[in-house]
């Protein structure tokens, strides 16, 4: 699929001569690529709503689906999951130049005078049989570390939180680059025709402080045709808007209006050859689907009270993060291919101990409930769960520092993320730092590594995904070198 291409194979022949004057060349031209692009308008415009490319996937997938659960504002690793035991004797001293070799660092602590090393004020215990350290504010994560890999060594080059969850997502700090979701589901589509390839949910978060704000880029289809966009669900009792036919329209009058509208939209196509005229087609059916699918989907009253217990309190409670958790799973369990969870208000700057707290109370039980749950029901070995934020924290403190009380800056040098299923190695710990978690002194990896690796537990060789776009060959991990992280790979 390339704009161009796709114009030219999808324009009557009367548009074509109308449009190339009957030169010769262009002439010439269409009858080269007439016959191979027409093939390939038909498997991506056809019947199917969500069909895969030709040749996808590229190798047997380990995963077929995938649920991001992402921490916006960067949660702090040092006080969750990279534990350093001998930092408490550093309470207070400068942070070493001998660590921080002269890294930049953001304006809001370049100006201070001091760099006061805060060691956590948490405690660590080990848990399952892998022994992985988790803080005291995971207690529930702590219940399924045998089911992760925790990647403690992550960094990326933004350093400050929009370019950074632009990169995160789409593997660019630019915008207009096609975010994950969309490259997944434009590549493999879905096995779910009612309900859209790529969903996007926002609940709601506890944190006092000021959170981030999210971009539809995060999201966004970029280059791609935009019907690979992720659809947001709505934070509430009614995920979609206008979700119901208006009264005096009924099922088969909606389907008899819809029919005619896809005729005349057919009709533009076949003359002009705009791709994105199929694009409004296939929204046009996909909204009139969810129109039954939806309401089906956000209905948890045939849940069992065990499994609302397991994901908590506010599982019953449209919105929030644990009612976020379970429609995830119902959505992957009803073949929908991406599911993102952006979760905000985990920039801590300032009181990191009480805001980071509620900010946990919102996720723990929740994320592990959601591991827990797709293992019981069998999901669990082709659905792969990521969870993390777009950079870490500082070691030293932001502003005031107390025993109690401190706040940390951002840090993209090293943070902690952990993925569990499809395919990934369970009960691992993947990388070591240093002993102020400022830098990966052990297998380091890239952004980009990890977004290769995600696109290779879904069947897909991240050096062949591409789609031509501004002269250039984009791909999801860009044009520098990405590996895959073997050693996460079960």
């Amino acid at each position: 699929m390339q704009p161009l291409h796709d114009f030219a194979a999808l324009q009557s022949r009367r548009a074509f001569l109308s449009n190339t004057g009957l030169g010769v060349g262009a002439i010439a031209l269409n009858c080269l690529i007439g016959g191979r692009q027409a093939a390939a308008a038909a498997q991506n415009y056809g019947s199917a709503v969500h069909p895969s490319l030709p040749g996808l996937p590229h190798f047997p997938a380990s995963a077929k689906r995938i649920i991001y659960l992402h921490m916006n504002g960067a949660p702090s690793q040092l006080d969750l999951f990279d534990y350093k035991p001998n930092l408490g004797g550093y309470f207070d001293k400068n942070l070493p130049e001998s660590v921080r070799m002269g890294q930049r660092i953001t304006t809001m602590t370049s100006g201070q005078t001091r760099l006061p090393v805060a060691p956590s004020m948490f405690k660590f215990s080990q848990h399952g049989r892998s022994g992985i350290w988790i803080s005291e504010l995971l207690p529930h994560t702590a219940s399924v570390v045998d089911e992760i890999t925790l990647l403690k060594t992550v960094h990326t080059e933004a350093i400050n939180h929009d370019p950074a969850c632009t990169f995160l997502m789409t593997g660019n700090e630019l915008p207009g680059k096609a975010s994950l979701g969309s490259w997944l589901s434009y590549g493999l589509g879905s096995e779910n025709e009612n309900l859209p390839a790529f969903v996007v949910l926002t609940p709601s978060w506890s944190s006092k402080a000021n959170a981030q704000a999210l971009f539809t880029r995060m999201w966004n289809s970029g280059f791609l045709p935009t019907r690979f966009n992720g659809v947001p669900l709505r934070s509430g009792a009614d995920p979609v808007l206008f979700i119901k036919d208006p009264p005096g329209v009924d099922r088969d009058m909606r389907r008899t209006m819809l029919d005619a509208l896809n005729k005349l939209n057919q009709n533009a196509s076949e003359r002009f050859g705009d791709p994105e005229t199929q694009t409004r087609i296939a929204q046009y059916e996909m909204a009139f689907r969810m129109q039954a699918s939806v309401p089906e989907l956000a209905d948890i009253s045939g849940e069992s009270n065990e499994t609302i217990e397991m994901y908590g309190p506010d599982a019953r409670k449209p919105g929030t993060f644990a009612a976020s958790a379970l429609l995830a799973r119902r959505l992957v369990e009803r073949g929908v291919r991406v599911v993102k969870i952006l979760h905000r208000g985990w920039d801590q700057h300032s009181n990191l101990p009480s805001e980071l707290r509620a900010q946990c109370l919102d996720v723990d039980q929740a994320c592990a409930a959601l591991i827990k749950d797709l293992k019981q029901r069998d999901l669990l070995k082709e659905t792969l769960v990521v969870w993390g934020g777009e950079f870490g924290r500082t070691v030293y403190s932001q502003g005031t520092l107390t025993a109690t009380d401190y706040g940390r800056d951002h840090h993209p040098r090293n943070f902690c993320m952990w993925m569990a299923g499809g395919g990934i190695k369970a009960g691992t710990v993947f990388g070591e730092t240093d002993d102020f978690s400022y830098n990966p002194i052990v297998d380091p990896v890239h952004l980009r590594d990890l977004n290769a690796t995600i696109l290779r537990c879904m069947g897909i060789d991240h050096k062949q995904l591409a789609f031509k776009s501004q002269g250039l060959d984009q791909k999801l991990t860009g044009v520098q070198d990405a590996e895959v992280i073997k050693g996460i790979l079960g």
